[in-house]
C-alpha cells in the first residue's frame, strides 16, 4: 500500500469517527431538549394559566395569556390567607433546615473524621433511615407528639421533618468528609486550634457544596409536604402552604386561575433559592465525582 493511499484511508476514517461523534453528540442534544421541555412544559402551562379566568383554562389551556391580567394574584394577597401559609412554610422549612444542617453536619464530622468503637453500627443506625419511610409509623408518631403536647403546633412539623431530613445529609456529608485530606487538620492542631474551631473554620467551608447538595436535597420535599400537615394540624393560621392550596378548592367548584396563581407564588421560592444555589449544587457534584 502506498504512502498515499494509506493517507487517504486515514482521513476516511477520521472522517467517519467525525461524523459518528457529531451524530452521537447531536442525539445526546436532542433528547436533553426534549426532556427539558417535557420537565418545564407543567411549569409553563401553570404559570399561563395563573394569568387566566376559569374558562380561559379550559378554552385554551396552552394560548398564551395577557400577562396584565393580575386579578388572580391581587385576589390571592387580599381575599385569602395566602400570606400567613407562605409565611409559615418558610418558619417551617427555615427551622427544619436550620437544625437537619447543624445537627447532620457535626454528626457527619464525628462519624468521618473520628474512628472509634461503634462507628460502622452508629452509621448504619442513621442511614437505616433512608429504608425506612416516615408515613409508615404515623400512628405512633401522632400518638408520641399527643403526648409531648405539640400536636397543631408547628413544632410537630419541624421535629418531624429534622428527623426525616437527618438520614440524607449524614449520608451525603459523611463521605464528602471523609475525602478531606487529612494534613489540613494536622497542621491546624500544631497551630494550636481547637477541634471545634477546626471543624467550624476549616472544613466548614471546605464542604460547603455539599451542604448545598443536602439542602437541597431536603428543602424541596419539606416545602412541598402535604401529608404531615394535613395530619399534625388543625388551626388555619398554622397550615402551610401544600395544606393551605386546599383551601381555594371547593366541594362543587374551583377557581382555577386562583388556584394556580397560588401554585406559581408557592413554586417562586423554591426556583429562585435553586437558582442561586445551581452553581454549588454542579460544583458539589463535581467535586463528588472527582474524588
Amino acid at each position: 500500500m502506498t504512502s498515499a493511499s494509506a493517507a487517504a484511508d486515514n482521513k476516511f476514517y477520521q472522517r467517519k469517527g467525525l461524523l459518528g461523534t457529531l451524530g452521537r453528540d447531536g442525539l445526546l442534544q436532542v433528547i436533553l431538549i426534549a426532556n427539558t421541555i417535557i420537565m418545564l412544559g407543567p411549569i409553563v402551562i401553570m404559570v399561563f394559566s395563573a394569568f387566566k379566568t376559569t374558562p380561559e383554562i379550559f378554552k385554551s389551556p396552552y394560548a398564551l395569556p395577557d400577562f396584565g391580567q393580575i386579578a388572580n394574584f391581587m385576589k390571592i394577597w387580599t381575599q385569602t390567607n395566602f400570606l400567613r401559609y407562605l409565611m409559615n412554610s418558610f418558619i417551617v422549612t427555615g427551622s427544619s433546615m436550620a437544625l437537619i444542617l447543624t445537627l447532620g453536619t457535626m454528626a457527619a464530622y464525628a462519624l468521618g473524621r473520628y474512628q472509634f468503637k461503634g462507628l460502622t453500627f452508629i452509621l448504619m443506625f442513621f442511614l437505616a433511615g433512608l429504608t425506612l419511610p416516615l408515613k409508615l409509623a404515623i400512628i405512633p408518631l401522632f400518638m408520641l407528639l399527643r403526648d409531648l403536647q405539640i400536636l397543631n403546633n408547628q413544632l410537630s412539623l419541624i421535629f418531624v421533618y429534622t428527623a426525616m431530613g437527618l438520614p440524607t445529609t449524614i449520608f451525603i456529608m459523611t463521605g464528602f468528609i471523609r475525602t478531606l485530606p487529612n494534613e489540613l487538620e494536622d497542621a491546624a492542631r500544631m497551630d494550636g486550634a481547637s477541634e471545634a474551631r477546626i471543624m467550624w473554620s476549616i472544613m466548614l467551608p471546605l464542604v460547603r457544596p455539599a451542604m448545598v447538595i443536602a439542602a437541597i436535597q431536603n428543602v424541596v420535599p419539606i416545602w412541598n409536604d402535604f401529608f404531615f400537615p394535613l395530619v399534625f394540624i388543625q388551626n388555619d393560621d398554622l397550615k402551610t402552604l401544600p395544606q393551605g392550596l386546599t383551601t381555594f378548592m371547593g366541594e362543587y367548584t374551583t377557581d382555577w386561575g386562583v388556584l394556580f396563581a397560588g401554585l406559581t407564588l408557592s413554586a417562586a421560592p423554591i426556583i429562585l433559592i435553586y437558582i442561586i444555589l445551581s452553581k454549588q449544587f454542579i460544583a458539589g457534584m463535581t467535586s463528588g465525582a472527582v474524588k
